[in-house]
Formats: C-alpha cells, structure tokens, sequence
C-alpha cells in the first residue's frame, strides 16, 4: 500500500501568513474596506473567493472579487523572490520520501505562486506531485483538494497524514478521511486546530521532524502521539 504525506505549504512549510495578511489587507484598504488583521488572519487558507466572502459575507458586491484578488496577487507577487521556508521544512520532506512515503504539496495558491514556494522550500527532490487551487472545484475547507492529492500519491484514505496550519486544512483532512497533524507556525491556537480534526499538533516542522517515530508518521500507527507538545502562543 502507498503511503501518501500530505502537506499544506503557506504557514506550514513556509513563513508566510502574515505576508499574506497584510497583503489583503492592502487589498481591501485599497477599495474602501476597513477588515481587521486578526479576522483576515483566520481566514487565510481559504481560496481567495472563499476568503472574501467570509471576511465581506455572501452578501457583498461579487463584482470586486477580481479586483480584490488581483491586486492580492500582485502585492504578494511582490515576494515571490524571498519568501521564507520554515525551518527544517525540507529535511522533513526528505526525510519522510526516504522512508517510503509519496510526499504530495496540497495548497490554496494557484500554480505561480506554488512556483514561488516550491523554490522557496527547496525540497523538489522529495516532492511526488502537487495539489493547487487551480486543479480542484472547491478548496479546503471542502475534502476535495485533499482527496486529489490522495489519486496523486496512489494512495487510500487510510495510508495517509495531512500535515496543515489552519483549521480549513484540518477540516478537510478530516472529511477526508486522513489522520491529520496541525502546526502552530501559522499562528492559530492548538485546541482550535485540535477541534477541528488534529490528532497531534507540534510547533513546526522541526518540532515534527523531532519526533517523527512518536507521531501519525510513526510505522506502528498504535504507538502514541508526541504527549509534550507545547502551546507556542
């Protein structure tokens, strides 16, 4: 049976949420909406309609929705050659490719900005295939980016983990049907992660890469999770 390791990449292997923060929040400004940061930060990791309706309602003028994501893009664009990855992000890649696992990127960005991460990662070697906004229907927090994912890496349900930031990627693991891992390098707290679908939540990637025998990526799936993880906000 393939194993198949999910990951979400903006927050989660990458230092990036705040940037994408700000830049809606540029955005919004830009055509006269007056969105508090806290509340765009929760909604990052939703597709860029999806964020837009939960931060301006269903109710709002549709017609500005390209207009907002647009100038989004551009604005994040503006990053594209420095963005961060979070530390150890591609030794965990590499380290779960080198134990048989089918390493597969699921992300909201489209495939420019997937580019831009990817470079910014640097773990090309270890990456089996990826899963961006642009290849599904609907994105998280709907099951349908994950379950693409999962036909990428040939893998079931069941031979998986989903490794996310947000609680949009532990719902969708979740109604999935994957084992899903939650990181507090995004910024959101551990029992929202937990109670929307995390089995285990670590601070970052180096934290998971430390405990990677004690975690979902463990080969006896009935040995414990890492029971000392703490609360970094």
């Amino acid at each position: 049976m393939n194993r198949a390791a999910l990951f979400d990449v903006d927050g989660t292997l990458a230092d990036t949420n705040h940037l994408h923060v700000v830049c809606w929040w540029e955005a919004l400004r830009q055509a006269g909406h007056d969105v508090a940061m806290h509340d765009i930060h929760r909604a990052i990791g939703l597709p860029g309609e999806d964020l837009l309706a939960h931060l301006l309602g269903e109710d709002r003028d549709t017609s500005e929705d390209d207009t907002l994501s647009a100038a989004h893009t551009t604005l994040y664009g503006t990053y594209f050659d420095r963005l961060p990855p979070l530390d150890s992000a591609a030794e965990l890649l590499r380290a779960l490719d080198r134990r048989g696992w089918r390493v597969v990127l699921v992300t909201s960005a489209k495939d420019a900005e997937l580019d831009a991460l990817r470079r910014a990662v640097g773990a090309d070697d270890a990456i089996t295939a990826t899963s961006s906004s642009d290849d599904v229907d609907e994105g998280k927090p709907a099951p349908d980016p994950v379950q693409h994912a999962l036909g990428l890496a040939d893998a079931p349900a069941h031979g998986a983990v989903f490794v996310g930031d947000t609680v949009w990627d532990m719902e969708a693991g979740s109604r999935a049907g994957v084992a899903c891992v939650g990181l507090l390098c995004g910024g959101i707290p551990r029992r929202d992660l937990e109670e929307a679908g995390a089995r285990a939540v670590y601070r970052h990637p180096a934290d998971l890469l430390a405990h990677i025998d004690t975690s979902p990526f463990a080969d006896n799936p009935d040995k414990p999770d890492n029971p000392d993880v703490n609360e970094a906000r």
